[in-house]
């Protein structure tokens, strides 16, 4: 959790805020010294907006409709100098988000910095800098570039596979190992057995206090479990969040049906996988987030 007093905080990289795909480009033909001038030649040109522009945007907005001291901020986490970060902060300022904390690591990792900011979750372009921050147990994703969609209402939508997401993968490593019908009569046998906790229990356990800020039909947050399993698999999902006290908003059993045009439905801003198949077909829908967590992401 946040060591900044009651808020809840997110820490993004300049590539996943920002299209700096020329420029990273750039420092991958060429080197960081190129990097470096092609930056400040180009400091005063505003940046596109990147694949988690719109989820920044809304999660700010969020402090206007609480009033008082913030209740949630956006910390940059970028590989930049601050010398060239200064296009970064110009582009910051020429859309207006609320941004003031950064760390610029000149060519090195800032993952390193998650802890001291007491980040809650970690959105970056940067798969290793991702796993990084989830072996220092903070929610982290690697977001996954595609053909998702900036969603236009206000309400900030976040969608969450279950297994190795939310919750463990201890389920998902019986049906890697002997298949559907063993998962399932395990899942049947242990319905009234909580499940262990994902890299993602913790925010979404901020999210759901952040949510009771608000009266329900005037949250600007709303949560959705989106899940390839299916009945009696659901039961101890459900059991599971009960023994939380976490609320979800709406939740989807899929049944191994693709995900894609359920989270178009659902309106996600933004939705978190382990399972890089699964993300890359996501993707094609919403903003969609790899998290290299568990028994699918063992490398082999």
């Amino acid at each position: 959790m946040s060591t900044l007093p009651d808020k809840l905080v997110i820490a993004i990289s300049s590539r996943a805020l920002f299209n700096l795909n020329d420029s990273h480009r750039v420092f991958e033909e060429q080197g960081l010294n190129a990097f470096s001038r092609y930056q400040v030649e180009r400091e005063n040109d505003i940046l596109e907006k990147g694949d988690a522009f719109p989820l920044v945007q809304k999660f700010l907005k969020i402090n206007k409709l609480l009033g008082g001291e913030p209740r949630v901020e956006v910390i940059l986490l970028s590989r930049n100098s601050a010398d060239t970060g200064l296009r970064i902060f110009n582009s910051i300022e020429h859309y207006g988000l609320d941004i003031t904390r950064a760390a610029f690591c000149n060519g090195e990792s800032p993952y390193r910095y998650i802890g001291p900011f007491g980040c809650d979750l970690f959105l970056s372009a940067d798969g290793l800098d991702v796993r990084r921050a989830l072996e220092q147990g903070v929610a982290a994703a690697t977001l996954v570039a595609g053909g998702g969609h900036e969603q236009q209402e206000d309400v900030l939508r976040f969608a969450f596979d279950g297994d190795a997401v939310i919750f463990s993968d201890e389920a998902e490593q019986v049906y890697k190992r002997d298949g559907l019908a063993a998962f399932t009569e395990v899942e049947r046998a242990s319905a009234q057995k909580p499940l262990g906790g994902g890299p993602f229990k913790g925010f979404l356990e901020a999210l759901h206090k952040l949510q009771a800020e608000f009266e329900p039909d005037a949250c600007p947050l709303r949560t959705a479990l989106v899940t390839a399993r299916s009945a009696p698999a659901h039961e101890r999902v459900i059991r599971t969040l009960r023994a939380w006290d976490i609320r979800v908003d709406e939740s989807v059993f899929l049944g191994g049906l693709p995900k894609g045009a359920f989270l178009r439905a659902f309106g996600a801003d933004v939705f978190f996988d382990d399972q890089p198949a699964h993300c890359a077909s996501a993707a094609e829908h919403v903003a969609t987030g790899h998290v290299p967590h568990g028994i699918a992401n063992i490398e082999t």
